[in-house]
């Protein structure tokens, strides 16, 4: 068992930012989609105290054979570019060394140079300077739209501009440009591809619709989408949504990952830099401010938290039948909840003739979790309460 600092009272406010403690996530289990940078990202959670379930959803497949690419750039070198939207550090230098194998390196970089470079962050801002040429503009968002908004508040009538498409189609965006009267050329330096075992992500899908996350954690729009898409082939998808708009929070990198939830309309947390370390912090934050709860039962400290609780500083986890149960018994803390009730929290919903039997056993493996005696109370004939006095409760 890892042990914890002293609870402190939520009336009383912990010292520090709760995002820098080393056990702010103990206790919670965060579900992660990524595929590049996985392991990197992992261990900021981890470090956190968080128990990570790694399911990646997507693989990045480049395109430095493809055809498209490869006619693409022709496109772009068949003329003067006037602009290149660059979307993405790792698609930029995916391009130019693609190019550099076709032997089409210092003609790409001859029509770059005299092209206005728009990145959409910092990473492809860096590329762009890595390869030793000027970037124009850079949105302060992080995001396509400022981009696009930035391009239609000009005159595009006649221009050419490039847009290196980051791993899915910008219909949108590509449109309102060729509708304002340019040409756009569409740069399709790499594609994303479903993950080649999509056990790990079917498994976090039905862990999210049970409740068995706490969070799931996107670093891209691509794999939001395959995982709504996985969702729905297993006839999933309306469930899962639900799941996000309701106990599990959604917690995406920046508002290009974010959009595909949101136009679900499902609520989602992001950090203000698109950055996976601001993201960590951000679940650091947001998790313990949104899922503990503290009270006093039977003379000892609890802190019920994602799917482990705290008592009197030691995490102890707990297995979904005695922390569904826990929960309800903390809704009413020193209050009796009848067995009937308790019945209902139960995971998998037992048959009414095994019900009693259920709440029993998730009863013992509570109590035998939690430690000391007392915590818990049998009422006779009634159900049971955690043994609050008036006052102590959260």
């Amino acid at each position: 068992m890892s042990s914890l600092a002293p609870l402190i009272p939520s009336s009383v406010p912990a010292s520090g930012s709760p995002e820098t403690e080393p056990d702010a996530l103990a206790g919670f289990t965060i579900g992660v989609t990524a595929t590049r940078r996985r392991e990197e990202f992992c261990a900021l959670l981890e470090r956190r105290g968080a128990r990570v379930v790694q399911a990646p959803a997507i693989r990045l497949v480049p395109l430095a054979e493809d055809a498209d690419l490869l006619a693409a750039t022709r496109d772009v070198l068949a003329g003067p570019i006037d602009d290149v939207v660059i979307t993405t550090g790792v698609g930029f230098r995916g391009w130019t060394a693609a190019a550099e194998g076709w032997g089409l390196s210092g003609e790409l970089s001859a029509h770059l140079a005299a092209a206005r470079l728009l990145t959409r962050g910092p990473k492809a801002r860096g590329a762009v300077r890595a390869a030793g040429l000027n970037d124009h503009w850079t949105p302060a968002t992080e995001s396509c739209e400022e981009v696009k908004q930035h391009l239609l508040a000009q005159d595009l009538r006649g221009r050419r501009i490039a847009v290196q498409l980051h791993g899915e189609p910008l219909t949108g965006f590509t449109a309102a440009l060729r509708e304002a009267g340019a040409e756009v050329i569409e740069v399709p330096v790499y594609r994303w591809l479903p993950y080649r075992d999509p056990s790990p992500l079917r498994r976090l899908i039905s862990q999210a619709v049970s409740g068995g996350v706490d969070a799931v954690a996107f670093t891209s729009a691509p794999a939001v989408l395959a995982m709504l898409g996985a969702a729905r082939a297993d006839g999933l998808e309306e469930a899962l949504l639900a799941a996000f708009a309701g106990q599990v929070v959604a917690a995406c990198v920046g508002p290009v990952t974010a959009a595909p939830l949101e136009e679900r309309g499902v609520p989602v947390v992001q950090p203000e830099r698109a950055r996976l370390g601001a993201l960590a912090r951000t679940l650091a934050t947001h998790l313990p401010a949104r899922g503990v709860t503290r009270l006093v039962a039977g003379g000892h400290g609890l802190e019920i938290r994602g799917h482990a609780v705290v008592v009197d500083g030691e995490l102890k986890p707990l297995p979904p039948a005695p922390m569904a149960v826990l929960k309800r018994l903390a809704d009413k803390p020193g209050h009796v909840v009848a067995r009937s009730e308790l019945r209902t929290v139960l995971p998998g919903g037992p048959s009414r003739d095994s019900a009693e039997h259920a709440v029993e056993m998730a009863i013992t493996r509570l109590r035998r979790a939690l430690g000391p005696a007392g915590i818990v109370e049998t009422v006779v004939k009634r159900g049971y309460r955690l043994a609050c006095e008036r006052g102590e409760g959260a």
